[in-house]
């Protein structure tokens, strides 16, 4: 495959991208609410698709399919184990659009800091994901790095395709906010599924079909197929990825965001039930393309450069090649400006709104379009280290996300939850997991993934219990008038039946 035939796809992926972005401009609120939510107006196939491509990016595509390539069939596990954590959203996602349209929330920060009635919560939880977030950010820069530079063998580097990803989400951040990201993700999360079923047929075809694909696989690395696998893989580094990745729907802030967006109760269940059935789809063709690079390159020094080489090779048409390549190419970004605009508009929200700053709505959002290009520039910096391992960094920054899991159940779930015990566990579990990947990542042989969560409950709970809640708390919305989730997967199963 040559440059010139990449050059002409990303090329032509800008130009519609550009088209579509400025169609979005109609109608664009000049509200925090208008810009970071889409007015609460969304529906259900865009925020379904949407919220596919912002969550099935670089770690999908090129991270799921390396982490296949070196640990064999224990990364299905791994991604069904997230799979399974959307049934969190069956759970949290009507109470967070609610609460959302009764207050008036734009941000999950937000949300926390009035439910336990103390401003210091939401600058907390805000911190903490402009912590751990960045550096998220800098994994999906990467994965568009290691894709333009694998797939064109270093004509174009790795740091062009940082720069090129980066120039992308921030251009699409700025014009319509999250209107503009709803509707480029739309257009990408079609094409992307459509090809990557194209290439993954067309490539076990290829190799003689699935019989003779696994049969390879058995010959050359059986361990490949069995559990724990080639040695990336053993029981506490199992739980270690998959802990985080089980509560990402509700931990990390870029997707929690999305729930205040659909325009009705009937539209997030569409959202998640066409979720669903794209990320079956992303997985098990992520899966198929990491043995399928594994039987026909063997003997790659990077595993994040799997899906790059296959798609390059001879063994998939140049036009398929390119489609899919700028359909992971247009995840990523969307990943990355889903971040950019999130973590904008916490730090306008909580962090400058909550210091002193001015609590008016229009003042909110000039400060939060002012900081989207320093949190990019903040994320390349990081994504020149050119990290490896792209599945395992992001699970990385989802344990550290993953501490305030307990402030959030407690917000729903339990009336004692206390200011005090809340900030503790989001701020304790917060340290506590840099301090673990600070000093070699092993406490008592289990690592962060592991232990933050139960850290973090443990400081919740214990705190909670022998502070009193704040006076200015807020249960109303919260602890009733919510539909239990019975309930709520019973109405889920009915739509599905129509």
């Amino acid at each position: 495959m040559t440059t010139s035939y990449l050059l002409t796809g990303i090329f032509f992926y800008i130009a519609v991208s550009l088209i579509v972005v400025w169609l979005s401009r109609k109608g664009t609120s000049t509200s925090m609410s208008g810009y970071f939510l889409g007015s609460r107006s969304m529906g259900g196939i865009i925020s379904a698709l949407s919220y596919s491509a912002t969550t099935y990016s670089a770690f999908m595509m090129i991270g799921l399919a390396g982490l296949t390539y070196r640990g064999g069939v224990g990364a299905l596990g791994f991604e069904i184990v997230y799979f399974s954590g959307v049934s969190l959203v069956a759970i949290f996602g009507p109470r967070f659009w609610r609460v959302g349209k009764k207050y008036g929330y734009v941000t999950p920060s937000e949300l926390l800091g009035h439910r336990y009635g103390e401003r210091s919560v939401a600058i907390a939880a805000g911190a903490t994901s402009l912590v751990f977030l960045i550096p998220y950010s800098a994994v999906q820069l990467s994965g568009v790095g290691y894709l333009l530079s694998g797939m064109t063998g270093g004509s174009i580097t790795f740091m062009m395709g940082i720069i090129i990803a980066t120039t992308l989400a921030v251009t699409f951040s700025y014009i319509a906010g999250i209107r503009t990201v709803m509707w480029t993700d739309s257009l990408q999360a079609l094409v992307m599924v459509i090809a990557s079923i194209l290439v993954a047929i067309i490539v076990v075809h290829g190799l003689g079909g699935f019989t003779a694909m696994f049969r390879a696989v058995t010959e050359r690395a059986p361990d490949m197929l069995q559990v724990p696998g080639p040695g990336l893989f053993s029981f506490k580094t199992f739980l270690g990825l998959t802990i985080p990745w089980f509560f990402f729907s509700i931990s990390n802030p870029q997707v929690s965001q999305r729930l205040f967006m659909p325009a009705n109760l009937v539209a997030m269940r569409r959202m998640v039930l066409i979720f669903l059935c794209f990320g079956l789809i992303y997985t098990i063709v992520s899966v198929i393309w990491g043995f399928a690079a594994f039987v026909t390159f063997p003997m790659l020094n990077q595993p994040d450069l799997a899906t790059a080489t296959l798609l390059a090779s001879d063994y998939i048409p140049p036009v398929l090649g390119v489609t899919v390549m700028v359909g992971i190419l247009a995840a990523a970004v969307s990943t990355i400006d889903s971040i950019l605009l999130t973590l904008s508009s916490i730090f306008a929200r909580d962090v400058y709104g909550n210091m002193g700053g001015s609590q008016k709505d229009h003042d909110q959002l000039v400060i939060a379009k002012f900081v989207i290009p320093v949190i990019s520039l903040l994320a390349m910096m990081f994504a020149a280290a050119e990290f490896s391992m792209i599945a395992v960094l992001s699970v990385a920054a989802s344990a550290g996300l993953v501490v305030v899991v307990p402030a959030i159940v407690g917000a729903f779930f339990w009336t004692g939850g206390t200011a005090k015990g809340a900030l503790t566990s989001i701020v304790g579990g917060a340290v506590f997991v840099l301090c673990m990947y600070l000093t070699g990542n092993n406490l008592f042989g289990l690592n962060a993934g592991v232990l933050g969560l139960p850290v973090s409950a443990l400081l919740f709970a214990g705190v909670s219990l022998v502070t009193r809640p704040n006076a200015a708390s807020v249960t109303e919305g919260f602890i009733d008038g919510i539909p239990d989730s019975g309930e709520i997967l019973s109405n889920i199963s009915k739509l599905s039946n129509r």
